[in-house]
């Protein structure tokens, strides 16, 4: 009788373990929460001002609608920041280049907290945005990298929970302080959360190989692409519809719906705990039909800004509101920041470091058109209805982008 010597059982690594490029274990779970942590400081420093607008405006002697323009200034930074940044580090290692993204993301929040004046604080944040799509393009990318492909969405999105975390708890926090201790307060919480990500991401995140390949003309070769721009433009336009409301939230919770400015941070509280749910849902819906539900969150988007337009009036019917609206904003930038990434072939960085330019390029549009129909004489419910029409604008790019996709996919199956 011959003897069998029976095969080794196979065990499994837990999932949380993963090598690194250098060999060495990296928990998962450290690695991922370390890279959302940086999310955390930015979405505080993004937000923020939103909730200390009048006491910013108090504190540099400038009207609410003029203090705006301070919101619009970080967002452009954004917009020039992402594709400049990743084109231009390429080929530098990512775990360095995501450490020395926070590093400069720290001294932009410390310039805004010591600007002096009005233009002072213009260009603070401005500098402060540089770095914020970068940091998420090459965040992204990490993430996405330590896991398998059917999981990349709820990687990504586990990064992103630290922008939805800031929502509920770092703004609402940042802002409450602001509030009893001075706007400058709220910033300088972010320079001391920024040195902390410093440290995590040093000691978590593992080390990532070279691209070597990489150059400045292949990364900015996405940009020609029409899936690329569309979506970006989708973005760009569709997503200003929650920012053209968003921006002015404090003015609307006093002057509206006649609560006090002490109400302002649980505002904001509710709309942290949507934006929590919101990421989660679009990292799960992004893992399955990511163009369908792109299409159908935009939608939910325009009804819930026409919504809001009637029940803002109303305590409980503005909390519902908020939340609703923070919810399918999370769950739409999510769904882009996927979609970017999916359709910029070779340039994934630049693609998910896009979406940031293109939700800012929103967040200016947004800010500034609430605005002026606030100047306008048109009242703070008006935002609402400009949020309307802005996401119906970013529909119609949609559209046309499903169109071109389709005939894409035609001709290149006739080709074959």
């Amino acid at each position: 009788m011959q003897l069998t010597t029976p095969a080794p059982r196979r065990t499994r690594t837990p999932r949380v373990l993963r090598e690194r490029h250098d060999g060495r274990p990296h928990n998962l779970v450290l690695a991922l929460l370390a890279l959302a942590l940086g999310g955390f400081a930015i979405g505080t420093t993004e937000y923020v001002t939103m909730g200390l607008l009048p006491e910013i405006a108090d504190g540099v002697g400038i009207s609410i609608p003029s203090a705006g323009h301070v919101i619009s200034a970080y967002a452009v930074g954004v917009v020039v920041g992402a594709p400049v940044i990743v084109s231009l580090t390429a080929r530098l290692p990512k775990h360095a280049l995501a450490i020395g993204l926070v590093a400069a993301l720290a001294l932009g929040n410390l310039l805004t907290a010591v600007a002096p004046s009005y233009e002072t604080l213009l260009a603070a944040r401005f500098l402060a945005g540089l770095p914020h799509g970068a940091y998420f393009g090459v965040a992204s990318l990490i993430a996405a990298s330590m896991v398998s492909p059917q999981r990349r969405g709820r990687a990504v999105a586990s990064v992103m929970l630290g922008l939805a975390a800031a929502n509920l708890i770092g703004v609402p926090a940042s802002t409450f302080l602001g509030q009893h201790l001075g706007w400058r307060s709220a910033y300088w919480v972010v320079v001391g959360l920024a040195v902390v990500t410093m440290g995590f991401i040093g000691a978590f995140v593992p080390q990532q190989q070279r691209d070597t390949s990489a150059t400045v003309r292949r990364e900015l070769r996405a940009l020609r692409q029409p899936q690329v721009l569309l979506t970006a433009g989708v973005g760009a336009v569709g997503f200003g519809g929650l920012f053209a409301v968003y921006s002015y939230i404090a003015p609307i919770t006093t002057d509206v719906t006649r609560l006090d400015a002490g109400f302002v941070p649980w505002v904001l509280l509710v709309y942290g705990v949507g934006s929590i749910l919101g990421t989660e849902l679009g990292g799960r819906l992004a893992d399955h039909a990511l163009f369908a539900w792109l299409c159908a969150v935009l939608v939910s988007m325009a009804l819930l800004l026409a919504l809001f337009a009637y029940t803002a009036q109303h305590g409980i019917l503005l909390l519902v509101g908020v939340f609703l609206l923070s919810t399918a904003a999370a769950a739409l930038g999510l769904l882009l920041q996927m979609r970017l990434m999916q359709v910029s072939g070779s340039a994934k960085m630049l693609g998910a470091a896009l979406n940031h330019s293109a939700l800012n390029a929103a967040n200016a549009l947004g800010a500034w058109l609430g605005g002026a129909a606030i100047a306008a004489g048109l009242g703070y419910l008006s935002t609402a209805w400009v949020g309307v029409g802005l996401s119906l604008a970013g529909l119609a790019i949609l559209v046309v982008s499903a169109w071109l996709y389709r005939g894409e996919r035609l001709s290149l199956s006739l080709a074959h």
